[in-house]
Order: C-alpha cells, then sequence, then structure tokens
C-alpha cells in the first residue's frame, strides 16, 4: 500500500461553555485536522491543537507549516504494515527550524495531526488498532499494559463558588475517582475555593490543582501554603516555562509533587526536566508533545526516571483526540490520572459518528476497532471546515 494524498483542513469548533484558566480564555477553538489517503481506499484522520502560549503554534503557522513541508519525499513508497510505517512517522521533518524565540516544539500540532492520520489510515487498512503502536515503539517496553476500561479524571475550571459547588457535588455523584481544580485567576480566593473542592468533593478523594503557569518562584511557597492541609496530590505548572529551572530548588522544600505541563511538550523537555530536577510528574498531551509515538517516548523517559505521569488532554478535542488519548491509555501501565473525552460535554461537533463521552464513574472501554476505531462524521467535518490544503504524495 502507499500513501497518495494529505489534506489538512482548518476547521472551527464552537465549545458549548466558556473555558477560563490563568493563561487562556476560550469558547472555540481554531483546530488541524488532517486526511491520509491510501491508495487501496483506506482513509486516516488525525486532529492537533495549535496553542501559541504552549508551542508557539498557531493555525496560520500549522497550516503554513504543513503547506512548505515537502511530504512526497518524506512519505512516498511501499507500507507493508503497521510496523513499518511506525519508523516513517517517527523521521519525519516538517518545514522551516524554530525561529529564534521558539521551542523545539513548534510545529508539533501538525506532526501529532498528519502522524495519527498515517497511523489511522494503515491501521484501517491491516486491521489493526491504534493500540497496537504501543507494542512497536522499542522505548515503551517498560510501560507496555493492556486494559479493557479507562478511567477518566474531571476537570473543574474557573468558575463562581456556586457553581463550582454543583459541579464538584456533581462529580462526586458521578463517581469521579479524582478532579484537578484550576488555580491562579485574578480574582479569586484559592484557599476558599480548594477547602470548598475538599468540603464538597469528599475527604478521601484525589484532588490536585493546576496553575497554569499563574505564580512566580518568588511567591510559590506562599501560595501553596495555606492549600496543603487540604491534601493536594500534585500542583501543575504553577511558574511560567521562562521561569521552571527556578522549581529545582524550590522543589526541595515542598511538600507537594509538581507536575510540568506547558514546560513538557517535547523529549529534550523531558530531558531537561530531568537533569535539571525541575518536577516529579510530566503531563502528557497527545498534540503538544508531538504525537502517539513521541507520548510514548516521553511516558518511557519519566518512568525510566522514576517519575510519574498522566494523560492530559485539550481544551476542545474532538472524537479524533479523544479516540487515540483512549487507545494511549489503554496500552500504557503507570498513567496516574487520565483526562479527556469530554466531547459531549464541551463541543458541538465532535466530527466522530461515536460518542466517545466517558460513562458514570469516569469509566470508558478500551477501543478495538481498526485504526483509531471510530468512524468520521464527513459531513460535521464539511460543516466546520474553513479551508483546506491538498498534498499529492504518490
Amino acid at each position: 500500500m502507499r500513501i497518495i494524498e494529505l489534506t489538512a483542513r482548518h476547521v472551527r469548533i464552537p465549545l458549548k461553555k466558556k473555558i477560563e484558566h490563568a493563561s487562556h480564555v476560550r469558547s472555540e477553538n481554531d483546530t488541524l485536522v488532517v486526511c491520509c489517503r491510501l491508495d487501496d481506499g483506506s482513509t486516516g484522520w488525525g486532529e492537533g491543537l495549535p496553542r501559541p502560549y504552549v508551542t508557539g503554534e498557531t493555525i496560520e503557522t500549522a497550516m503554513g507549516q504543513f503547506a512548505e513541508t515537502d511530504w512526497r519525499s518524506q512519505l512516498a513508497g511501499d507500507i507493508d504494515s503497521l510496523a513499518g510505517v511506525v519508523p516513517l512517522c517517527g523521521r519525519m521533518k516538517l518545514a522551516g527550524s524554530p525561529a529564534k524565540g521558539q521551542r523545539d516544539c513548534f510545529g508539533n500540532s501538525v506532526r501529532c495531526a498528519v502522524e495519527l492520520s498515517i497511523l489511522d489510515a494503515v491501521g484501517r487498512a491491516t486491521e489493526t488498532p491504534l493500540s497496537k503502536v504501543t507494542a512497536l515503539v522499542p522505548e515503551s517496553m517498560p510501560i507496555r499494559e493492556a486494559r479493557d476500561e479507562v478511567r477518566y479524571s474531571g476537570v473543574i475550571t474557573a468558575m463562581g463558588g456556586i457553581k463550582k459547588t454543583i459541579r464538584a457535588a456533581g462529580m462526586r455523584l458521578y463517581g469521579f475517582p479524582d478532579i484537578k481544580l484550576k488555580v491562579g485567576m485574578d480574582g479569586t480566593n484559592d484557599p476558599t475555593a480548594v477547602a470548598l473542592m475538599r468540603r464538597v468533593f469528599g475527604p478521601d478523594r484525589d484532588l490536585r490543582i493546576d496553575a497554569n503557569e499563574a505564580w512566580t518562584c518568588e511567591n510559590l511557597e506562599d501560595k501553596l501554603r495555606p492549600l496543603l492541609p487540604f491534601r493536594i496530590s500534585s500542583v501543575e505548572q504553577p511558574v511560567p516555562h521562562a521561569a521552571v529551572d527556578g522549581l529545582a530548588d524550590i522543589r526541595q522544600r515542598l511538600d507537594v509533587p509538581i507536575m510540568l505541563d506547558e514546560s513538557l511538550c517535547s523529549l529534550d523537555d523531558g530531558h531537561s526536566a530531568i537533569e535539571r530536577a525541575t518536577c516529579d510528574l510530566f503531563n502528557i498531551r497527545l498534540s503538544k508533545c508531538g504525537g502517539y509515538i513521541n507520548s510514548l517516548k516521553l511516558a518511557a523517559l519519566a518512568h525510566n526516571a522514576g517519575l510519574g505521569y498522566q494523560l492530559g488532554c485539550q481544551v476542545g478535542e474532538t472524537g479524533i483526540l479523544s479516540a487515540a488519548g483512549r487507545h494511549f491509555a489503554a496500552s500504557v501501565g503507570g498513567i496516574r490520572w487520565v483526562e479527556g473525552s469530554y466531547d459531549r460535554h464541551l463541543v458541538h461537533e465532535r466530527l466522530t459518528v461515536e460518542d466517545l463521552t466517558f460513562k458514570s464513574g469516569g469509566r470508558a472501554p478500551a477501543l478495538t476497532g481498526a485504526g483509531l476505531g471510530v468512524n468520521i462524521d464527513h459531513a460535521a467535518v464539511e460543516r466546520v471546515t474553513l479551508r483546506e490544503e491538498h498534498r499529492p504524495i504518490g
């Protein structure tokens, strides 16, 4: 089989509610969706979410980088199996080098969308689920673990106290084993909010917080001190990426594990975090980390260094990334928390026929179908497409 065409689409996904945290306010997503077509008629789909405040990308840079990359020289040729296409994806080179001030994760949303589309297409053609890729990446050997069910976490974003109470009570009744609370918003009393979450969600359930770069190395200990009595499991990205090296010293004095997110977008970031001892946990998200394969390597890197890791998601992922995340979570062991599959609760257009939203208790079954294991709602894709770029391959 051969790849004969890649098509990139700029799609706009409206959200069902405004999502706020310390770094951004969002009511819609400008998303990159890529379709890969094989010569046997198989098609595969991938998704990437450009975030200027995370990887430095915008939808304009993503579409531009896709258009400028020489895909034909890299992807032309025969493919005999999913095992054969994994190293091909690992060698992909995008057009252009990061500009001055840009990190090496620039372009990760493009890489993720293209890689997933290829893996999905070849998986469909060979009747192989995406989760089997986990066994085809040598680095992932220590963390491979198949399971039939995934358990998702609840997330509570910035909102008023009454809404927080209702949301936390609902998540408790729904049976979530753990929740994450966004903190660090201007005008919000974090100790009061965390105390409320602990009281309403329950004394024995897992509660962690995410500051989205809101604090500084100078005030971090003061910000955390009044929150510690409420048994916080971790604090995610407490300071801006530019200040992350300062966590190495502060971390030794804290009684709560530090997770990196905005500062953990590539293998280089992972190696740097380990060498400089700036964190206890990685937040791995498929789009910001450059796809399924790089995310596997990051999880293995954390495991080998004795660090923890979670599988996160980005606000407004459609069913395409929800499916990819499900395959990842169902085939990788040691994941501390899993976020994602908010489809029905968050997006107006999930782009898949199947509704992958988690059920009671955050539970969701592993996907067993070929490729991503879901069907694309082509009418929905057409409704939200703003522009397209087609690139013939072979």
